[in-house]
């Protein structure tokens, strides 16, 4: 490799560390109050656009890309500032990797996986999917005839998504779960599955 060529590589990765633990204080002081707010999201989106173009991080990129999907419409709903939170707080933990997706064995999931309906059936997401934003996962139910709700009597399935920890019960999803758990233990017909199976039948019916 030609000596400026290497010198050229050396300084994109130096700059590229730079970049990552810039993000990661910065997203830390985000998250610091248990919360992410819609001003601090287009704070972090502006960051992001400003810094994606430099280097091309993936790291970057990919969050750019998901919280810009997030801010689409101009404002961050509860439901996405709970799952920016939650990926902020992954991202900032040192354990995962943006993109990563982490096995938790612990995760009541029915068992057997239930068959899934979507004409008419009402599905509740919780957690953080490499699907996309929650907004993308409520479109692919409504698209084959499902109602996208939040978590109540009435839900048929609880869908988690697959950027789940092995702390998950002490999570804000893990509340979720955790009520679910608990109507289907007072009989409501509710189904627990992770977004792996929700995405095979998704795409076997919408073949």
């Amino acid at each position: 490799m030609p000596t400026d060529e290497m010198h050229s590589v050396f300084n994109k990765a130096r700059l590229d560390d730079r970049q990552v633990t810039e993000l990661v204080g910065l997203c830390r002081g985000l998250i610091a109050d248990g919360a992410v707010s819609d001003g601090e999201a287009k704070l972090l989106q502006t960051w992001l656009a400003a810094n994606a173009g430099v280097t091309g991080n993936p790291v970057v990129c990919n969050l750019l890309k998901r919280i810009s999907a997030m801010l689409k419409d101009g404002h961050l709903d509860d439901d996405e500032a709970v799952e920016l939170y939650e990926t902020l707080s992954k991202f900032t933990g040192g354990k995962l990797e943006l993109g990563e997706v982490l096995k938790s064995t612990e995760l009541p999931f029915d068992e057997p996986l239930p068959d899934l309906k979507f004409v008419g059936s009402r599905y509740c997401f919780t957690g953080t999917f490499a699907f996309g934003p929650r907004k993308d996962c409520d479109a692919a139910v409504e698209r084959l005839g499902g109602i996208p709700c939040s978590l109540t009597l009435k839900t048929n399935y609880l869908v988690v998504g697959q950027y789940a920890t092995e702390s998950w019960i002490q999570s804000t999803y893990g509340r979720k779960i955790e009520r679910a758990v608990e109507m289907k233990s007072e009989g409501h017909l509710i189904a627990i599955v992770g977004e792996a199976h929700w995405v095979q039948y998704l795409r076997s019916d919408s073949a």
